[in-house]
């Protein structure tokens, strides 16, 4: 499977008609949030109901579909501020865990300098 932990994600935070499918989401990251589809970054779409979530991610020769349906309970997405959010891997994996990532901080990332 994919490793995300260099790879920008991105959560486009209103709900989208899931009947899109790859060609659909791809027109939608085109021409609605002005990014591009084969960047190698991770885009990441949910449901009205937010019980469902598609993730979307070029690789090398081909677009990924990915597909989560939870059969109970909903996915805690955070309050919609903008189109779409940047997220850390961490905060995927919460995500997909089914943790409301708007109350659990990132830990910043640290260059060490010193060590001695």
């Amino acid at each position: 499977m994919f490793s995300f932990i260099n790879t920008r994600i991105w959560l486009y935070q209103n709900p989208v008609d899931f009947r899109k499918q790859i060609d659909g989401l791809i027109l939608l990251l085109a021409d609605k949030l002005q990014q591009n589809p084969i960047s190698s970054q991770l885009f990441l779409f949910r449901n009205q109901r937010s019980n469902k979530i598609k993730l979307l991610i070029w690789e090398n020769n081909g677009i990924w579909l990915m597909y989560k349906r939870l059969e109970k309970g909903k996915f805690k997405f955070p309050e919609i501020k903008d189109v779409q959010c940047e997220l850390t891997s961490t905060q995927l994996s919460w995500l997909l865990s089914g943790l409301d990532i708007s109350k659990h901080p990132v830990q910043p990332d640290i260059k060490a300098v010193h060590f001695f």
